[in-house]
């Protein structure tokens, strides 16, 4: 990495927000989608994170997002392309390359754990796989704490001016780790959810408790979520704000569907199902989605049909192996990280509805992408889906229950049965975004945590 350097003047600058994202190492996150730190600061736009900081600097609220990375040895800049952010990125504490290298060979994967009860050889693997299953879990932990370099952070966070910090996640260690830090500099810090809803170990649980008792607040935008945190960790509701994630309208507009569907070689009779995002299958249910759309083609066998998916990720060979096995038509899978907006806007435009089958997502920005270019959304009732069509078909989706293929199946039958209906659906789903999730009403409800809960005592 080439560090292009740049200060911070304190004097007449606005204000500024740390951010910080959840992995031990933002390299473990960019291997997962096969992209380069470079092209990260040249392209990468898809994720909430990016959400935020455009979202702040319509309300003049600046950005630094801090990352922790093996590849730099000193605090290295670099600008955010796109967005114009700045990226400090510092280099993980010296130990934590010591504990990489003492977990990586000394502990595996196990699967789930059942009580230490063993009365015969079957019950004794199973203890062992529960505590092998502790111990690695106990690790992830400990491995968090180490990777975060506090003492360089907080160097950081005064030569860059910062005012607050947020992190990515609150039920991760690096919540913790910076809610400490900033008590003892005086700064308030908040979290976000993003999908995390479990500690990694028991390690964590006392921590955690304490860095909600003394963080200066969180930021949740469902509220199945805010339930769970207040009935877990007795948070106050004053230190709770409702706020979705935003999404950059201007940028998703509809493209020429014949353009967009001849630049993929789709009929323009054809009947699509689209899908884009990290291809992890379990968390994001693309099982479910194959098996739903097997029915879908068996039900119509007469009818040209298309599942158009878009992304790549950890389980991509796994996908590759579940479609080949299943012997599925019809699919197009464009297996790439696809960063530029105006691509990705082009290929949902060649869709006639838009599908998340996902087991789990904090506030998913996928279904907000499909709904800007007035596709019809079919999701599965994960965290954040429930919250974004709160009002069902009215706001542009039809919501079916998780885990659940025959239902998944049947609502996306029906949408792609009904183009007159659908084309209604989507104009709604444009219409919900346009109300809801604009930059502006974000960035303005942001700035509302941050500017006047910054210095609440808490």
């Amino acid at each position: 990495m080439e560090s292009q350097p740049r200060l911070a003047d304190a004097r007449n600058s606005p204000p500024k927000i740390a951010l910080l994202h959840c992995y031990d190492l933002i390299d473990d996150f960019l291997d997962s989608i096969n992209i380069s730190f470079e092209t990260y600061c040249k392209e990468f736009v898809g994720s909430w994170m990016f959400g935020y900081i455009d979202a702040l600097k319509q309300v003049g609220i600046e950005t630094v997002l801090f990352c922790i990375s093996a590849r730099v040895e000193q605090p290295s800049r670099f600008i955010h392309q796109p967005t114009g952010a700045t990226i400090c990125v510092l280099p993980p504490l010296k130990i934590y390359h010591a504990y990489r290298a003492v977990r990586s060979k000394s502990l595996s994967v196990y699967g789930g754990s059942d009580a230490p009860s063993f009365t015969n050889i079957q019950d004794k693997n199973r203890w062992r796989r529960s505590l092998l299953t502790n111990v690695k879990d106990m690790a992830k932990s400990v491995g968090t704490y180490l990777s975060t370099p506090l003492g360089l952070l907080a160097s950081e966070l005064r030569r860059e001016n910062c005012q607050a910090i947020l992190c990515q996640e609150y039920e991760y260690a690096r919540f913790d780790a910076c809610v400490l830090m900033g008590r003892s500099l005086g700064l308030p810090v908040f979290a976000s959810f993003q999908g995390g809803t479990k500690t990694e170990s028991f390690l964590e649980v006392p921590l955690r408790y304490l860095s909600f008792r003394l963080c200066t607040g969180v930021i949740i935008a469902t509220q199945t979520e805010v339930q769970r945190v207040q009935t877990r960790y007795q948070v106050p509701s004053h230190k709770i704000a409702r706020i979705f994630n935003p999404l950059d309208i201007a940028t998703w507009q509809t493209s020429d569907r014949a353009q967009a569907r001849a630049a993929l070689n789709i009929p323009l009779t054809a009947k699509v199902v689209a899908w884009h995002g990290r291809v992890e299958i379990e968390r994001k249910g693309l099982d479910i989605l194959l098996a739903a759309w097997q029915q879908i083609c068996s039900d119509r066998p007469n009818e040209e049909l298309r599942l158009l998916l878009v992304g790549t990720g950890s389980d991509a060979e796994r996908l590759r192996q579940c479609i080949s096995d299943k012997q599925l038509k019809g699919v197009q899978w464009l297996n790439e990280f696809v960063s530029d907006r105006r691509i990705i806007g082009q290929y949902l435009s060649a869709a006639d509805v838009y599908t998340l089958p996902s087991r789990q997502e904090g506030f998913p920005v996928a279904p907000l992408e499909a709904m800007a270019c007035s596709l019809p959304v079919v999701a599965a009732d994960a965290p954040g889906i429930p919250d974004i069509f709160s009002a069902g078909e009215a706001h542009g989706g039809i919501v079916v229950p998780r885990n659940n293929t025959s239902a998944l199946a049947s609502a996306l039958g029906r949408v792609l049965d009904d183009p007159a209906w659908s084309q209604q659906l989507g104009k709604r789903s444009r219409d919900r975004v346009l109300s809801s999730f604009s930059l502006e009403a974000i960035g303005k409800q942001l700035s509302n945590v941050f500017l006047s809960r910054s210095y609440r005592n808490n």
